[in-house]
């Protein structure tokens, strides 16, 4: 047995592939002194990686999920264990050859080689195939097979053999100790190792572990039930483990693949059933190992016959029987991401969790990356695992959102689809008004948002001809011409918006403008009562957040920042505290209104004896006054380009408020406006930009048209990187492009939704010198302007206003011009009304 260390630099608690790939990464970044932690033996401790199904379909609609697939993919052909196969989603229904196409324009965005094929051409790469029960298919010629417990044996031994690692197999974790906020050891069941850092990577065990150094994990454990068939006497002479396309029979929620002379059968069709992490048993109790548990045979067979009637001579030959059937379980979050990065709970305590086979690689090098203070090569801030607020990490929340989801693992699932389980969950103090005005309710971090309101229907009328109606099923899932109605009210007059999900932050101390100047490309050493739009770069000048920042007293600020981003730029808040200065999070404590349009200050100042005139309130500036016997916070900024406030009110008031105000707007022509025009179609309209849709790590200020006259002496993160952005030419420039024609085949208007690519006029995709494509990163009406507006970076060259390209939707190409090219707005370019 191998001789327990007294320290490590880190111990990494799980040797599966995430866990292994991690060692490999850390290795290779200069770490020393390693350990790798399991119960289990070597090669295959047992975990999920030991029974999955190892293949890698690279198609993926969110940019994270692709790029991480992408570079593990790579990894793994550089260590020569993957077998390229080819991959077929087929089709069964109408629906989902729509559905097809949009995944193959998807994969033209991203550069992955798709075509979509005939019956007859699908059964020509899988002869097995019953051509009669499907419509067609979608042909991903770059999926592969993995060998994915070669891969970890090669890269656990790499880092051994660089002297940088300790492996301790067949060893429990029994403790996690922390003291004072930070890691100090791990108790095993060979001894105590001390060290600074823990990763967790033990996949569906890791709740468990968290829950050793008071933390919690959003995971939980699910089944995901696979057979085996054989022998097939057609494998009986294929070379190798694979020589035919894997197929996904999407519609029944299931997959087929060769696997050496059997056939592997996977489903997520049936019920989910859900394991907690104190429940999985011993590898001494387990009769093949802990994740691959007992079958139970009546949740498969529907799906059995399914498979049959797919491929009915090859499943339904007599001489092949089941020669192998578990319930494997793998790893579900409430959404869907891995839970990658430092954990909030304790400093030193890292997650590499939740990760699948197709992403484990790529999932390793980002935490290495994190670990040793690097931008990671990937962006993933989507998969931070401090992104959840409590509610989120508890077991109600995370098993109703894996129960949600499992059946829609293969599922067609729209963009704007909403979650149902675990709501309502957080509602703001005007929800019941907003319930009776016909709110429609999407869920943001748990708060439930209004999109719009059905009492707004009497607009339709008022502004028929304007709304940009959408008579496709797909585009107007999700959506109502309402949207559009409310932005054209509120250009019109003015509209009162619940942005009750914003997260309030609050930086204090006597450190507390240090602390804030680091975090803030803007100058934030200005008079109290100022408020700054900034962004938040990582060290290489990408961003990191973009928010608003307020000076309440010369030891005091206040971050408002989306409220999905809020548990992430806390975080972030709290790895750069500087000694004096102080967090608190006071978003429970305030609820947001906000009141803007041409009319709003006739409406604030009916309510208010304050001075709200533009010479006693000017743009940009934030103080208290008093709404209705309510002292209100209120800073007039906007996001949609109308004269307005936010208004911060005490959470218990904020109905008190909204009833003041809309009382008094009413005859001001006041309408309830929905996030569908607060988010979108303003926003798009004013050219602002997004955080996690423009603004990315991927990009810089200077790309995003949001570079300032003058760069700040006082340091901040990300300094010297932007300094060098400004002295160079931009590669890729954000621009503004219009729709000229809706058109499509059939002679229906169609919509673009957002992540299309963009084309030149030959049809061929647009990549920038730094290999990044152009997409479609926004999408959106402008009722205003009459056009729907597409936001995308272009590579510099073609950044012309005026040119002509293309953006394909659904598997059809529509022209587009490019109306601007930079940070100009398309709607009131003078910025006149909202400094009115």
């Amino acid at each position: 047995m191998t001789e327990i260390p007294a320290r490590a630099s880190a111990v990494i608690i799980g040797a599966g592939i995430v866990g292994n790939s991690l060692v490999h990464h850390l290795a290779l970044l200069g770490w020393r002194d390693l350990v790798l932690v399991d119960k289990g033996p070597m090669p295959n401790p047992g975990g999920s990686t030991g029974h999955a199904s190892n293949f890698i379909f690279p198609i993926e609609y969110s940019k994270m999920m692709f790029e991480l697939t992408e570079d593990s993919t790579a990894q793994y052909k550089e260590l020569g264990v993957f077998t390229e196969s080819g991959g077929i989603e087929v089709a069964r229904t109408a629906e989902r050859m729509i559905e097809l196409r949009r995944r193959c324009t998807k994969a033209k965005a991203w550069g992955i080689p798709a075509e979509l094929l005939t019956p007859g051409e699908v059964n020509k790469l899988v002869p097995y195939l019953d051509e009669s029960v499907i419509l067609g298919g979608a042909h991903f010629r770059t999926v592969g097979v993995v060998d994915s417990l070669r891969a970890g044996t090669l890269m656990r031994e790499r880092a051994q053999a660089s002297g940088a690692l300790t492996v301790l197999a067949g060893t429990e974790v029994y403790g996690i100790s922390v003291s004072g906020g930070r890691i100090t050891g791990v108790t095993t069941s060979q001894g105590e190792i001390g060290c600074d850092n823990v990763v967790i990577c033990c996949g569906v065990w890791s709740p468990r572990i968290a829950r050793m150094a008071g933390a919690r994990l959003a995971l939980t454990p699910t089944v995901h039930q696979m057979i085996s068939v054989g022998p097939i006497a057609l494998f009986a002479d294929t070379p190798g483990e694979i020589s035919y396309p894997i197929v996904r029979d999407v519609d029944t929620n299931m997959y087929e693949r060769q696997h050496g002379g059997d056939m592997e059968v996977g489903s997520y069709a049936h019920r989910p059933i859900i394991v907690p992490p104190d429940e999985i048993p011993s590898i001494e109790e387990s009769v093949l190992s802990p994740t691959e548990m007992p079958f139970t045979q009546e949740d498969f067979d529907p799906q059995l016959e399914q498979a049959l009637e797919l491929m009915p001579e090859l499943l339904g030959d007599e001489r092949a029987g089941i020669r192998y059937a578990i319930n494997g379980l793998i790893s579900m979050t409430p959404d869907g991401h891995p839970l990658l990065g430092e954990m909030p709970e304790a400093s030193g305590l890292w997650a590499a969790a939740a990760s699948w086979i197709k992403e484990g690689p790529g999932c390793g090098r980002a935490v290495a990356e994190l670990m040793s203070g690097q931008v990671p090569t990937v962006d993933v801030h989507e998969a931070n695992a401090a992104r959840f607020y409590p509610h989120q990490q508890t077991v109600a929340h995370v098993r109703g959102r894996a129960r949600e989801a499992f059946n829609k693992m293969y599922g067609i699932v729209h963009p704007a689809e909403q979650w149902e389980s675990g709501r309502p969950q957080r509602v703001s103090p005007m929800y019941e008004r907003e319930r009776a005005l016909g709110a429609v309710f999407y869920e943001t971090a748990g708060w439930e948002r209004p999109f719009w309101y059905a009492a707004n229907e009497n607009l339709l009328d008022r502004y028929a001809g304007q709304l940009m109606a959408r008579t496709a099923e797909w585009e107007s899932r999700w959506w109502s011409p309402v949207i559009n109605a409310e932005h054209l009210a509120m250009r019109d007059a003015c509209a009162l918006v619940d942005l009750s999900a914003f997260a309030i932050l609050e930086v204090s101390g006597p450190a507390a403008l240090e602390a804030v100047q680091t975090l803030s490309v803007a100058q934030l050493d200005v008079p109290v009562g100022r408020v700054v739009y900034t962004s938040w770069l990582d060290e290489n000048g990408g961003f990191r957040a973009d928010l608003t920042v307020m000076r309440l007293a010369a030891d005091r600020f206040r971050v408002v920042t989306g409220g999905a981003d809020g548990p992430s730029d806390a975080q972030w808040i709290r790895d750069h505290l500087p000694a004096g200065a102080f967090l608190a999070d006071l978003t429970s404590a305030f609820t947001t209104i906000g009141l803007w349009g041409p009319r709003a200050r006739d409406v604030l100042a009916s309510v208010t004896v304050d001075d709200v005139s533009h010479e006693g309130f000017g743009f940009g500036t934030c103080r208290e006054i008093e709404i209705g016997g309510t002292v209100v916070l209120a800073s007039r900024i906007s996001y949609v380009g109308e004269l307005g406030w936010e208004l911060h009110v005490p959470i218990e008031q904020g109905g008190r408020v909204w009833d003041v105000l809309w009382q008094a707007g009413r005859p001001h022509g006041l309408v309830p406006a929905g996030i569908g025009v607060y988010g979108t179609t303003g926003r798009l309209e004013k050219g602002y930009r997004a955080f996690g849709a423009e603004l990315t790590p991927d990009y810089t200020l200077v790309e995003a048209g949001m570079t300032r006259p003058k760069v700040k002496s006082a340091p901040f993160i990300g300094k010297d990187a932007y300094l060098r952005q400004r002295a160079e030419k931009p590669c890729a420039v954000l621009c503004t492009l219009t729709v000229d024609s809706h058109e499509s085949a059939d002679g229906s208007l169609r919509y673009m939704l957002g992540g299309e690519p963009i084309l030149l006029a030959s049809g061929e995709r647009l990549v920038d010198a730094k290999g990044r494509p152009s997409y479609v990163t926004s999408a959106g009406s402008g009722p205003s302007v009459g056009k729907h507006l597409l936001m995308a970076y272009l590579p510099a060259n073609y950044a012309v206003e005026g040119g002509a390209l293309l953006v394909e939707y659904m598997g059809e190409q529509y022209p587009v011009t490019v109306a601007v090219a930079g940070a100009t707005p398309l709607f009131d370019p003078e910025n006149s009304r909202i400094r009115s």
